[in-house]
């Protein structure tokens, strides 16, 4: 059924006396109203709602029956416009039943917005009535260089630091009172110690497998500095102050957030953030879909996300960066980085070693390379500060920029290919290299090429009458073959400013330093007003779960 939108003027049709006479001239293409008698037509009904809201919404008319997609209660203004202007006053002939429809639409309208003026049902979560809590306390000898071993069923663990060869544990447990085995709950969770040698075993664990009751725990350890950590829970947050040793930390679906770690690390969660400031040995890292931001590494790196954005400030070692979907960044590579994400975008500062990057969509930038270089993304552009060594680029739908340098530390061939943009090079005056330079459709796109280079133009007509351009010569003696490629972009080929080259550098890796900063040392403890394990990042509330079956 056709719905309607009123202008005032259109209103007033409404009003106006039902004596006038029906033109047998004016379209009918309405014959639901042109044909509804008044005393039996709900589409008559309906349409005056429509013409009212329209008055009070500002002309704009509201109903689903035009446009199948758009949600119920909208029109299109092409719609409203198709409509004739007697197909809006025929139906109102009769005063009381219009009177009568009218206060009815704007009873409707008002109530409507009334309700949508309700605050909304807010989501599950902590219970904001009485609490009931327990307190587990405890110590253990401990000394430097031992490790420290924690399983949780469930919980945040908060680890500190302090001097002296103990470990202290304390555990804090919440429950909604309104619960009937509230109390139960929190009897039912326990912390045991066991020790070994060179390490101190801390289980913590609920025997309530079966309770409906939802369960809040923090288990904050204070150990000396100089130890190895490996902490799992199954489903809170994870925080630690600054560690000498080695350090593993598990979650089921929290945020880590880790200091400095004077060792190996693995960082592992099913789906919260990661974060750590300095790892002096390798790392390891994997999220299910959270982002991974790291200082700096002194080994090898492996870091994984679901679909977050990855930052690093440098890696020392072999790196491998990997994200279904998000950024990646790094600012130092000191060795091979392979770098691969789904989507995004890729940033690379200084790499020393073998780069290869790819991206199904996002840009690649990488202000200074020294290692061969392999950059490929479906459908973005690609900037290269300082070329220093050999480099393959090529992208499906974007732009090629590339600042060389000379003469180059570790020179090879360079090829640059775009399938639908241009490519831009900029190219020293003293710089010793052999030019190959084709745009395959000449006849809509241009090779432009400064004068301070003496390449030879050339153009090739097919019998199709398809033209291509080509460019080639040697440039000071010549010497690598820098080949460049583009099906329908232009080719530029400019005389290097050294001075903007120098500050273009600057800016990039500032900016990059800015977005990898970092992180400050966590403040091992802090508590929030909210309910154990209920804060922002905790997408499972873990720790304040059901204990599991």
């Amino acid at each position: 059924m056709p719905s309607v939108s009123a202008s005032p003027r259109r209103l007033n049709r409404c009003k106006s006396s039902n004596s006038r006479q029906p033109n047998p001239k004016e379209p009918r293409e309405h014959a639901i109203l042109e044909g509804s008698n008044l005393s039996s037509s709900k589409p008559v009904v309906r349409q005056c709602h429509r013409v009212v809201a329209a008055r009070l919404l500002g002309g704009r008319s509201f109903s689903s029956d035009i446009n199948p997609r758009l949600p119920s209660g909208v029109l299109t203004p092409e719609a409203s416009r198709s409509i004739s202007p007697s197909a809006l006053w025929r139906p109102f002939q009769n005063a009381r039943l219009a009177f009568f429809v009218l206060t009815l639409a704007a009873c409707l309208l008002f109530s409507g917005a009334a309700s949508a003026r309700r605050k909304p049902i807010p989501p599950n979560g902590a219970h904001s009535g009485p609490h009931v809590t327990s307190e587990l306390t405890g110590s253990v000898p401990l000394h430097d260089g031992e490790r420290v071993r924690l399983a949780a069923d469930l919980g945040s663990v908060i680890v500190h630091t302090q001097d002296g060869a103990k470990l202290d544990y304390h555990v804090h447990l919440e429950a909604d009172a309104s619960q009937k085995d509230a109390q139960q709950l929190l009897k039912s969770f326990t912390i045991s110690t066991r020790q070994a040698p060179d390490e101190v075993l801390l289980t913590a664990k609920t025997s309530q497998r079966r309770s409906t009751g939802r369960l809040w725990a923090t288990i904050e350890l204070d150990v000396p500095k100089n130890v190895s950590l490996d902490v799992s829970t199954g489903g809170g947050d994870i925080q630690t102050a600054d560690i000498s040793g080695r350090v593993t930390l598990s979650t089921g679906g929290g945020n880590i957030t880790a200091g400095d770690i004077g060792g190996p690390a693995r960082l592992d969660t099913g789906g919260g953030n990661i974060v750590a400031k300095n790892v002096a040995g390798e790392l390891a890292g994997t999220t299910g879909g959270g982002h991974i931001t790291v200082g700096s590494v002194a080994g090898n790196a492996t870091l994984h996300t679901g679909g977050g954005h990855i930052r690093v400030g440098s890696v020392q070692g072999m790196a491998r960066l990997d994200t279904a979907g998000g950024n990646i960044t790094l600012e130092h590579s000191g060795g091979e980085l392979t770098a691969d994400t789904g989507g995004g975008e890729i940033e690379v500062g200084e790499a020393a070693g073998l780069v290869r990057a790819k991206t199904g969509g996002g840009g690649i930038r990488v202000v200074r390379m020294f290692g061969p270089t392999d950059l490929e993304t479906s459908g973005g552009s690609i900037y290269l500060t300082q070329v220093d060594s050999a480099v393959k680029a090529s992208t499906d739908d974007g732009g090629i920029t590339a600042w060389f340098v000379a003469p180059a530390k570790a020179p090879g061939i360079c090829e640059l290919e775009s399938s639908s943009g241009d490519i831009v090079v900029h190219l020293p005056r003293e710089l010793a290299v052999t030019i190959d330079a084709q745009v395959e459709k000449g006849n809509e796109h241009r090779m432009i090429v400064d004068p301070a280079f003496p390449l030879k133009v050339s153009y090739e007509d097919s019998a199709k009458g398809a033209r291509t351009v080509r460019a080639e010569g040697a440039l000071n003696g010549g010497g690598e073959v820098l080949r460049l490629r583009t099906v329908a972009g232009n080719i530029q080929f400019v005389l290097s400013d050294a001075g903007k080259q120098a500050q273009i550098y600057q800016q990039q890796m500032q900016q990059l330093k800015q977005q990898t900063q970092a992180p400050a040392s966590p403040q091992a403890g802090a508590q929030s007003s909210a309910p154990p394990g209920n804060g922002p990042g905790d997408p499972t509330q873990g720790t304040g779960a059901t204990p599991r079956q």
